[in-house]
């Protein structure tokens, strides 16, 4: 929301707060006096035990060297229950209470900063408590949404909380629809006495919930019953008899399986054919055979226990390779950053070198003052990527530890998987004697 070209009010809905699994997020870019703007907000606290919210110059990246650029801001996170216990500040250059005719709209933490390229974003670490934020007696996550508004003026001249800068706001439809939300939260946590009544909140578009009775199940429980108890009966008096030469093939292909891997099973996908393999010596009732009813039973389940064993070779596996992954990743890394660290102190002798130049050679001061600059943008490009690159090293390193962790609990599950495998085999071999 425009107030003027050099202030904006800017509304962030976070969906989906509590799932978040991302370190930082940040928001749309918004424009403000010409420069792009985004909030930048660190979900799970910035190594705090706090929601971190920060203003941040989106296009940093690319604006011309020695840039600055002044700005206010107001930064507020919303309590959805009740607006005039929103989230505040003490700890900043002033806090204040927006009012809109008699009505409180909004706390904010107001600051200042003169952003450059040292410092490309300003804010709070240690804004409001994670307790606090997720706290269900609290408005702050309804229905599991943040709401986030920030205030920015670039102005010095204009007073940043003055009479121009109120935004008239239609409270009475706002109460109207926040209202309708926290009932639909309330009825929701109430425990029900009658049968159960699912409500559904109301979305951005609606202004009321919506509510959808449950049916009766009771009826479709004996219906399903009958259906079933007659389905067994039928398939029992017409039960497939298989023959000796049956049983010995389908005993050949299991065999055939537990020859092989648990990986290569898995990457094989011969799942069906296992399957009616172990229905046939389940069902096959010869003149030698004396298969007591668990080991029919147990038949009949091993083919999804095949599944689960070979599904965990394969994770196993998979584990392991990413853990190798990660490492090759971490070593081409450190070449690069050792590549740059060089070069970082090649361009600063050479800054050097250029500066006892312009010392000795005054008649050449323009051109060698070009240079200078030039190499100043190269030192400045390579400590960004220098920075960048150090940054995702450190993530890189907590990430190697958790893989080895898993490659090592991937380790023993693969002796798991190798002792139940030889386990099925001898109880196969057994079952293959009786035959």
């Amino acid at each position: 929301m425009d107030i003027d070209v050099k202030i904006k009010k800017f509304t962030w809905r976070i969906q989906n707060f509590s799932s978040l699994e991302v370190k930082k997020l940040y928001s749309e870019v918004f424009t403000v006096d010409g420069y792009k703007w985004r909030v930048l907000i660190f979900p799970k606290g910035n190594n705090v035990d706090h929601l971190s919210i920060y203003l941040d110059v989106a296009d940093s990246a690319t604006l011309p060297y020695g840039w600055t650029k002044y700005a206010q801001v107001g930064l507020g996170v919303i309590d959805q229950f009740d607006r005039e216990t929103s989230s505040t500040k003490e700890s900043v250059s002033f806090c204040t209470e927006l009012v809109v005719d008699d009505k409180a709209l909004l706390f904010l933490a107001v600051t200042h900063h003169c952003f450059n390229a040292r410092q490309v974003d300003w804010g709070f670490t240690s804004f409001l408590r994670l307790t606090e934020l997720h706290d269900p007696k609290r408005g702050y996550l309804l229905n599991d949404a943040c709401l986030v508004e920030v205030y920015v003026c670039t102005d010095k001249t204009l007073d940043f909380i003055s009479h121009e800068f109120i935004v008239k706001t239609d409270w009475d439809e706002l109460k109207a629809k926040e209202a309708d939300c926290v009932k639909a939260v309330i009825d929701n946590q109430k425990t029900p006495t009658t049968k159960p009544v699912e409500i559904t909140p109301p979305s951005p578009t609606q202004s009321s919930s919506q509510t959808v009775a449950i049916e009766p199940e009771e009826s479709a429980e004996e219906d399903m019953n009958t259906f079933f108890t007659s389905l067994e009966s039928e398939l029992s008096s017409s039960r497939i008899v298989y023959s000796k030469e049956e049983a010995k093939e389908a005993l050949a292909k299991i065999n055939e399986a537990l020859n092989t891997t648990p990986v290569n099973l898995n990457d094989s996908g011969k799942f069906s054919p296992l399957k009616q393999a172990f229905m046939i010596l389940a069902s096959f009732d010869g003149s030698s055979t004396t298969l007591t009813i668990d080991q029919k039973n147990e038949l009949l389940g091993l083919d999804e226990r095949l599944k689960e064993l070979a599904n965990r070779a394969a994770k196993a596996v998979q584990d392991k390779d990413q853990l190798t992954a990660k490492e090759s990743i971490k070593r081409t890394m450190t070449c690069n950053l050792e590549s740059s660290l060089i070069r970082y102190k090649e361009v600063e002798t050479e800054v050097k070198q250029v500066d006892q130049i312009l010392a000795a050679l005054r008649e050449e001061v323009e051109e060698a003052q070009k240079r200078k600059e030039k190499m100043l943008a190269e030192r400045k490009g390579i400590y960004r990527s220098c920075k960048e690159m150090k940054m995702e090293l450190d993530a890189l390193g907590k990430e190697l530890a958790e893989c080895e962790a898993t490659a090592k609990v991937g380790e023993e599950e693969e002796k798991s998987v190798e002792a139940e495998w030889g386990r099925i085999k001898d109880f196969i071999s057994s079952i293959e004697a009786k035959i």
